[in-house]
């Protein structure tokens, strides 16, 4: 018996996924550089979630003007939905950066390296030029590896930053395991064909190898590290 779609995704991702739980554990390693690197990776994940309404409000505009496909019209209302869910995140981050002593513009005004561009920009051309199904791969990988319930106020503790600094940590923490299982079920109910379904894990894995390296980086060289490596 062939495996449905979500058990399909996810087990090609568990297969994965150590990957980059080994390289965020790299990131978040106890010692004096932290709090230079959780700034930075606050910068990074702005410059990565600010993206997230406008590339699921293009998918969604994209899956409607696709009348007779047949995931078009749920996926595009799933899209809809979950884009007003993650409206204003990119915001959570700049309210922690500001916190955690980030200079006023140094996170919402730099410049994305090209890997950040890479990561996020692919999923552009998947929606535009294969499928918008694309884009629930990339969903699936962000909302499947949430940060773990305790991680907050840890950092907190290593870091000796205030604990509003870890705020959307702490609120995904709450937030993605709902987000998670809502997508599952969309992904169940899909009519993917195998094309479709090959897409959604094309990008799953993509995103996942393309995360670590970001993770990967910052803990690597936790000053300049987008012009230390781009």
């Amino acid at each position: 018996m062939s495996l449905s779609a979500v058990a399909s995704l996810r087990l090609e991702l568990s297969l994965v996924e150590p990957v980059l739980r080994s390289a965020a554990a790299r990131m978040w390693c106890a010692d004096e550089a932290l709090a230079v690197r959780y700034r930075h990776y606050l910068r990074a994940m702005h410059q990565v979630i600010r993206a997230s309404v406008p590339l699921m409000e293009r998918a969604a505009a994209r899956c409607e003007a696709m009348p007779g496909d047949a995931v078009a019209a749920p996926l595009a209302r799933y899209l809809r939905a979950h884009a007003e869910e993650e409206r204003g995140h990119d915001g959570w981050l700049l309210a922690d950066a500001a916190v955690a002593g980030a200079a006023p513009g140094e996170v919402a005004g730099a410049v994305p390296p090209a890997l950040v561009a890479a990561l996020v920009g692919a999923q552009y051309y998947w929606l535009e030029h294969g499928h918008p199904v694309a884009l629930l791969g990339y969903i699936a990988v962000l909302e499947g590896n949430a940060p773990a319930p305790g991680l907050a106020g840890r950092l907190a503790r290593l870091t000796g930053l205030p604990p509003a600094a870890f705020a959307t940590l702490r609120l995904h923490a709450d937030l993605d395991g709902g987000h998670s299982a809502d997508l599952d079920r969309l992904i169940e109910g899909l009519a993917l064909d195998a094309a479709q379904r090959s897409l959604v894990a094309v990008s799953a894995l993509h995103t996942v190898s393309l995360l670590a390296e970001l993770f990967d980086r910052i803990a690597a060289a936790p000053t300049g590290w987008e012009s230390a490596h781009d």
